[in-house]
């Protein structure tokens, strides 16, 4: 399971609770056991401390309770096996039972008795409340520096937890920059293909222009030599009927024989003639 899962990071501060608490109650055993060493400032120190660390212990625990209760209704979506989540409620079960069992202890009628009768020993200034002056800095010195010691710890195990987790991201960190090194050369490839299509669809741009050049010349000359065919064929009519009416001419001409007045009066007629004949 991943470090970032929020299940562990509560699961470590429910532990180092736990122990702040249970060396609390240790010595809050200590100074009601101990009738030359309890003092009544000191006493209720302890007890407000250890109270205070058991329900904040009691308000994480439910957190995880929730937490579990989130993963069991979605299983998939957390990617949690049914052994897991046994391990997480025992944990839960476990430490609420430690916790119970140091507040029953607090609350029993005989530890009830003996912290009532250290506090009046200390308001009456009896044989017990007169050695407070004697040993109270040393009390709380040694209280003191178990607390700054386990606070140490902790913050010591968050260092190296955040340590971990920005080793992790640095890795992620590495990964990203590998994935756009390939995508930059990737965009390079593609860019100089674009670049290499892009002169060939103007060299083609350029032949295409040519060949629609060349191909513009063709067509006026073919039009030109079209033009220059129906102006010969317009010409050659007049002289298609002219080889054929002048000799038919010349033919009756010469069977005939007429006088020259009559020949020139005649032509116009023959001619007449022939036309309608043709027709």
């Amino acid at each position: 399971m991943s470090m970032e899962d929020p299940f562990f990071v509560v699961k470590g501060e429910v532990q180092k609770a736990v122990n702040t608490a249970q060396g609390l109650f240790q010595r809050w055993t200590e100074l009601l056991q101990d009738p030359s060493t309890a003092t009544r400032e000191e006493i209720d120190w302890t007890t407000n401390e250890l109270r205070n660390n058991l329900r904040s212990i009691e308000w994480d625990l439910e957190d995880l309770d929730e937490t579990i209760s989130i993963v069991e209704a979605n299983p998939r979506k957390f990617n949690l096996d049914a052994t897991e989540l046994s391990i997480r409620k025992a944990f839960i079960t476990s430490t609420r039972q430690v916790v119970r069992d140091m507040k029953d202890q607090m609350s029993t009628s005989s530890v009830q008795a003996l912290a009532e009768r250290k506090n009046r020993q200390a308001l009456l200034g009896d044989s017990g409340g007169q050695n407070w002056s004697t040993g109270t800095m040393d009390k709380y010195g040694r209280l003191d520096r178990e607390l700054q010691l386990a606070n140490s710890h902790f913050i010591e195990e968050q260092q190296a937890q955040q340590q971990l987790i920005v080793e992790q991201q640095d890795e992620q960190l590495e990964l990203v920059s590998g994935s756009i090194g390939v995508l930059k050369n990737m965009s390079q490839r593609i860019g100089g293909e674009l670049e290499e299509q892009a002169v060939m669809l103007d060299d083609f741009s350029h032949e295409l222009e040519s060949t629609q050049s060349r191909l513009d010349n063709v067509m006026k000359k073919l039009a030109k030599v079209s033009h220059m065919t129906s102006e010969s064929r317009f010409w050659l009519r007049p002289c298609y009927w002219m080889g054929i009416v002048t000799p038919q001419l010349v033919g009756s001409g010469r069977d005939s024989r007429p006088n020259p007045q009559e020949d020139s009066a005649s032509v116009p007629c023959v001619c007449a003639r022939r036309y309608k004949q043709k027709k």
